[in-house]
């Protein structure tokens, strides 16, 4: 699942278009020819882990969801955001 995005910057419309961290895994998960099972054994979870993390359960552990991503390089965590900024560049 995906949703698109769209801000406004100098008078120019910009769309975005965001992945789920599932349908994020499962395209870096095809990608390197792994099945659900050899990710979930790699990374240390449970197949069901996977395929929940897969379909974007909403009640996932961060620290699980951050062994699987560790084997593509990457990490979940909180980003600082500039509201002020955010909240200008919309108008």
């Amino acid at each position: 699942m995906f949703s698109w995005q769209f801000y406004t910057r100098k008078g120019i419309i910009i769309f975005m278009m965001r992945k789920s961290i599932g349908q994020l895994i499962s395209e870096k998960r095809k990608k390197r020819k792994l099945t659900q099972r050899q990710l979930a054994e790699k990374a240390g979870v449970g197949l069901r882990f996977i395929r929940e993390l897969e379909k974007d359960k909403s009640t996932l552990q961060i620290n699980k969801v951050n062994q699987v991503l560790f084997l593509f390089g990457l990490e979940l965590g909180a980003v600082e955001l500039d509201r002020e900024r955010l909240l200008n560049e919309e108008s």
